[in-house]
This record gives structure tokens, C-alpha cells and sequence, in this order.
């Protein structure tokens, strides 16, 4: 049986452009939400969002580059660059058997955006010839591949907010499958625009809190819906025999992937929460020596009321009394959901967890709600042992992706 490892990272958060500083405000519970700068919230009831600060599309492409991209392929460009010089890879592979698995919910929203007003406004003849090549969704993995000269598979995928989990959990499975020997894997989002705050301000899906440090309150009774961010998150997935022989750094082994879907609705999740507790128990299925007391469970955690309580449901569904000696926290407290991205970022952070033996925390938290009873490590991270890591990802449509992680070990 194959084994699959990550060898490198790399994440443009609203805590961070890179891996160190990232995980020192993850460490520390630095909030990354405040108000939003990109847009005029004067008439909108949301004035809050999880901007990316002082990030330089620059540092990885040239200025023509920067001028035929958006800004979600500028984030994953990012991400991946970082990734690929952390882990060395890209003069030790085979073309051929390098791959890219990367996707984002919605793609390059801004781009759609600015496009149609140039048609309502200035004629059909003026929207850009580089509209569609900006706009759909794969140009993520597409950029990412021509950069890097991955020649292996490549494929886009879009499972809402559980898209970057979705995308390593099918890296993880491709390693397995023999069809690459490392691929890069990673989820991307960069929707903080009004068209996109005011669609999912009116399916009630947004805080309007005005207070940032209690917008985004995962578990919390006082929650009411979760803070829009963005970023990218970009992992090396690469068959560990082939890490090995090229003398790699080894963060993590993946050991373990469920992919479900409740089949229920298409914003809500079924609160029974059986599709999702199925993608937990089918991630750690292989797993011989689990100890949950020694595990990290990073949560989706959205902060709205429905999916805090669903997702308890699911983790106590999946195992029973023993959910109680989990570890479990909401770093989208501090980075906001970051839709497409959540699921690669969070897993970074669940690496993290694990290399670093410290439990992020879930910050602003404060009311206890009877419905959410789980360890929840609030406000301030927690050094204690930790083995294994489970990253949890629920998405629209009713997606669940899962992956577990373990502690690299020869």
C-alpha cells in the first residue's frame, strides 16, 4: 500500500502571506477580520469581511502577468509558488508525473463583475477578449500547471466550501491510484465584492455584527452567521517512497479520506448530520492506533447557527462518547470563511496542530450554547500532545470532505 505525504505548504490568508507569520497569528489568535476596504458598505446591513492585507501579486509574476489574471489565480499562483520552493520539488519529478488538483468555489468573481458592467455600460464591444480566460474557475490549476510545468493530471474542482479539502482528499487518492507522484493541491477564494456580499447577506448566510471581535463566533450561542475572507492554501501531495529518495522534508502523512454528500438541500445541512459523520468515519478508517485524546479536529465552523450544531451532531454520531476527548477548534474565528480556500488553509493549520503539538484556538468565543458541548479550545491555543489531526469541511449543495493527518513517522 502506498503511502502519501505532504512535503510542502504555502497560504495567503487574511493572517498571514506566508506560512511562518501565518502560523504565528494562528498561534496567537490574531482576529484578520475588520472592516471591508474593497467596496463602498454604506447601504449594505454587512461591514465586516477577512481581507488579505499587504499581499504583492508581484512577488510571484510579472506585471503582464499580474494585468491577464485575477486575483484568485494571483492567490493561488501565490500559495503554489510558496509550496513548490518549501518543498524543493520542482527539479526532482518527472513532468509527466506532476500534477496539480486545485480548485475554488466560485473563480474569478471579480472579473465577472467588472466585465458586465463594461457591457451594461459601455457596449458589448468593450468587455475584455481575457474576460473568459480571467473568469472560469480552473484557471487556478491552469496557471499553477503552466508555472510550474506539471504535465501530469489536472483538475479543477469545485465542491463549494469544501473544495480544498475535497482537492487534497483526490490528490491523496491519485497518489494511491498510481496516476502521479506529487501533485499540488489547494483551494483558492477572493469573493469580497458587493455583488457576492449581497447575495449571501440576503440567503442569510452573513454576520451582520459590527463588532469584529464577535463576528465570526463558531460553537458560540450568540452566533448568527459566518464572516467572509479569503486567501489560498496550497499543499505538496507526494507519494512518500518518491519524498524519501529525494531527501524531502516531510510534514505529515495523510492517512485517511470520506467524501459524502447529505443529498438534503441546497444550503442547509441535514441536521442529522449521518452523510457528514459518515466522511469523518470513513477519513480515519485505516487507522489502527487512534487516540482521540491525542487528536486535533479542525472544525468547519462556520459560526452560523445551523452548521455549529449539525457539525456536534456529526462528530458525536462518528464517535460517540469518545468526541468529548477530542481537541477541536474553529480557525475561521480568526481567518473568516474562506470558502474554496477553508478546507487547504485549515489543513495547513491542522498540520500545524500536529508539528507544533498545540491546538489553535477559537477566539471571540464567550456564551456557551447547550447545543454545542464538545471541547472546543477557546481563546487561547493549548500545548498538549497531538498525534493525529482531522480537518472537517462542509460545503453548499450538501459536500463533505474529510481528510486525517498523522505525524510523519518513518
Amino acid at each position: 500500500m502506498k503511502r502519501v505525504v505532504i512535503t510542502g505548504m504555502g497560504v495567503i490568508t487574511p493572517i498571514g502571506c506566508d506560512v511562518d507569520t501565518f502560523r504565528k497569528n494562528l498561534f496567537g489568535g490574531v482576529n484578520g477580520i475588520d472592516e471591508i476596504t474593497r467596496f463602498d458598505t454604506t447601504d449594505f446591513k454587512v461591514k465586516l469581511a477577512a481581507e488579505v492585507k499587504d499581499f504583492d501579486p508581484e512577488q510571484y509574476m510579472d506585471k503582464h502577468s499580474v494585468r491577464k489574471t485575477d486575483r484568485f489565480v494571483q492567490y493561488a499562483l501565490a500559495a503554489a509558488s510558496q509550496a513548490v520552493e518549501d518543498s524543493k520539488i520542482k527539479d526532482n519529478i518527472d513532468s509527466d508525473r506532476f500534477g496539480v488538483y486545485f480548485g475554488s468555489g466560485i473563480g474569478g468573481f471579480e472579473t465577472f463583475t467588472a466585465e458586465h458592467e463594461n457591457l451594461l455600460n459601455r457596449g458589448c464591444k468593450r468587455v475584455s477578449p481575457m474576460f473568459i480566460p480571467k473568469m472560469i474557475s480552473n484557471m487556478a490549476a491552469g496557471n499553477i500547471a503552466i508555472q510550474f510545468g506539471a504535465k501530469g493530471p489536472c483538475i479543477s474542482i469545485s465542491t463549494a466550501c469544501a473544495t480544498g479539502t475535497s482537492a487534497i482528499g483526490e490528490a491523496y487518492r491519485a497518489i494511491l491510484g498510481g496516476y502521479a507522484d506529487a501533485l499540488i493541491a489547494g483551494g483558492v477564494e477572493s469573493t469580497i465584492s458587493p455583488l457576492a456580499v449581497a447575495g449571501f447577506t440576503n440567503c442569510m448566510a452573513l454576520s451582520t455584527c459590527t463588532d469584529k471581535n464577535r463576528a465570526s463566533i463558531p460553537f458560540d450561542k450568540e452566533r448568527r452567521g459566518f464572516v467572509m475572507g479569503e486567501g489560498a492554501g496550497a499543499v505538496i501531495v507526494e507519494e512518500y517512497e518518491h519524498a524519501l529518495k529525494r531527501g524531502a522534508s516531510i510534514y505529515a502523512e495523510i492517512v485517511g479520506y470520506g467524501s459524502t454528500c447529505d443529498a438534503y438541500h441546497i444550503t442547509a445541512p441535514d441536521v442529522e448530520g449521518d452523510s457528514a459523520a459518515k466522511a469523518i468515519l470513513d477519513s480515519v478508517a485505516g487507522i489502527s492506533n487512534l487516540d482521540l485524546s491525542k487528536t486535533y479536529f479542525n472544525a468547519h465552523g462556520t459560526s452560523t447557527p445551523l452548521n455549529d450544531k449539525t457539525e456536534t451532531n456529526a462528530i458525536k454520531k462518528a464517535f460517540g462518547d469518545k468526541a468529548y476527548e477530542l481537541h477541536i477548534s474553529s480557525t475561521k474565528s480568526m481567518t473568516g470563511h474562506l470558502l474554496g480556500a477553508a478546507g487547504a488553509v485549515e489543513a495547513i493549520a491542522s498540520i500545524f496542530a500536529i508539528n507544533d503539538n498545540t491546538v489553535p484556538p477559537t477566539i471571540g468565543y464567550r456564551e456557551k450554547d447547550e447545543e454545542c458541548d464538545l471541547d472546543y479550545t477557546v481563546n487561547k491555543a493549548l500545548k498538549t500532545e497531538i498525534n493525529f489531526a482531522i480537518s472537517n469541511s462542509l460545503g453548499f449543495g450538501g459536500h463533505n470532505a474529510c481528510i486525517a493527518l498523522a505525524r510523519a513517522e518513518k
